[in-house]
Order: structure tokens, then C-alpha cells, then sequence
């Protein structure tokens, strides 16, 4: 048992293979860009809104649809049925998303330059996280939005959760909620991320088999 420990400490410690150092500098370019994309796109259409009215989610912003006029409607609209009026204040709690990015371009650029296999195991598990938390804090205030209802609010409505992924009918309202380039751009990050540790495992896998092949020889 101990020597199959000493082999994987020592495989955790080797250097990356150079053509993985290439493709995480690589990576960083649609982690970059996930800053310049918006993340999520919340959109809705009723017989009084014909042309519709939309949101788009930035890891730093919200910009509403029209020029930016469709914050402010979509603000009235929540206010005749007592839902928190919706800006970057309400949603202060996603502020550490663009420092959680930048974090990673700094950490997979470091894994890149001077990272061994143990650092880049160490890179999926943050990135890992941060992908999940963020997406976890979402949901969560898209509930509390639709949930946490003033009740002398003029129009009396059932709590309900805002569309996510996906189409949503609410009253006279057809929503709509879809990643957008942001997030894709951040998939691109997770997915070649996932595929340069996986080949670096089975690859330490492979040279664990073939000692003990020898060993046994």
C-alpha cells in the first residue's frame, strides 16, 4: 500500500506535459473573454409588451434591453406585485465574481508556467467551485425574488421562481432564461480544463501499470 502512496505523491508531483502548458495559456482566452459577454439573458412577452423586454446578466453588470430602458419597466412591472426592485445593489452578493475570474486567469497562468500536476488538480477543484457556487447563488436569488413578495403590494400574485433555464409561464407573462456567451465561454474554460487533467491522470495510470508490469517481471 505504501509504495502504490509513494508513486502517487511522486506523480502528483511531476511537471505538466508541455503541450498541457500550451493549452491552459490557451484556456485563458475565453476565461478573459467571459468578462466582455453577458452571462445569462432573462427575457419575457405579453400582449402589452409585444416587442418584449429583456435582461442581460454581466459578471460586473445588468443591462436591460432597449438601450436599457427594459430595467427600469421590468422594475415597474415587479413593483405592482410587491418583488424586490432588481439592479446591481440587489445583487451585490455576485460582486466577487469577476475577482473569482480573474483569480483563476492568474492561477491557470501559474499552473501553465510553473504548475505540476498536483497544482492543476488544485486549479479544477477551485474552478470547480467557483462554477458551482456562482451558479448556486443565482438560482437562489431568482427564488428569493419571486418568494420574498411584499403583501400590500397592489397585485396579489403566488410566489413563484423566475424562469432559469428554460421557458416559464407567469400570469399574462412568457418568460424565458438562457446562458449566454459569458457562460459559454466559461464551459470552453471547465471542459478543456477537464480534459488536460483527465489526460494527465490516465496518463500517470498508464505509467503505474506498466511499473508494476515490470516490477512483477
Amino acid at each position: 500500500m505504501r509504495p502504490a502512496l509513494a508513486k502517487f505523491y511522486d506523480f502528483l508531483d511531476r511537471p505538466l506535459f508541455g503541450w498541457g502548458r500550451v493549452a491552459l495559456a490557451v484556456l485563458v482566452i475565453p476565461l478573459a473573454l467571459a468578462f466582455t459577454a453577458p452571462l445569462w439573458k432573462i427575457s419575457m412577452t405579453a400582449p402589452q409588451y409585444p416587442k418584449g423586454l429583456s435582461m442581460e446578466i454581466y459578471a460586473h453588470k445588468l443591462d436591460g434591453g432597449h438601450d436599457g430602458r427594459d430595467i427600469n419597466e421590468i422594475n415597474t412591472l415587479n413593483h405592482y406585485i410587491g418583488m424586490h426592485k432588481i439592479d446591481r445593489a440587489e445583487l451585490s452578493e455576485l460582486d466577487w465574481i469577476p475577482f473569482a475570474l480573474f483569480a483563476l486567469v492568474l492561477l491557470t497562468l501559474r499552473c501553465a508556467a510553473i504548475g505540476n500536476v498536483r497544482a492543476l488538480v488544485d486549479l479544477v477543484v477551485v474552478a470547480g467551485f467557483v462554477a458551482t457556487y456562482s451558479m448556486g447563488r443565482f438560482v437562489y436569488k431568482l427564488y428569493v425574488f419571486g418568494h420574498n413578495l411584499d403583501p400590500k403590494a397592489p397585485l396579489k400574485v403566488d410566489a413563484f421562481t423566475p424562469a432559469i433555464f428554460g421557458e416559464k409561464q407567469i400570469a399574462n407573462f412568457h418568460t424565458e432564461a438562457f446562458p449566454q456567451l459569458g457562460s459559454y465561454y466559461i464551459a470552453i474554460f471547465l471542459a478543456g480544463l477537464a480534459a488536460i487533467t483527465v489526460w494527465h491522470l490516465l496518463s500517470g495510470r498508464l505509467a503505474f501499470v506498466r511499473a508494476g508490469r515490470q516490477a512483477a517481471l
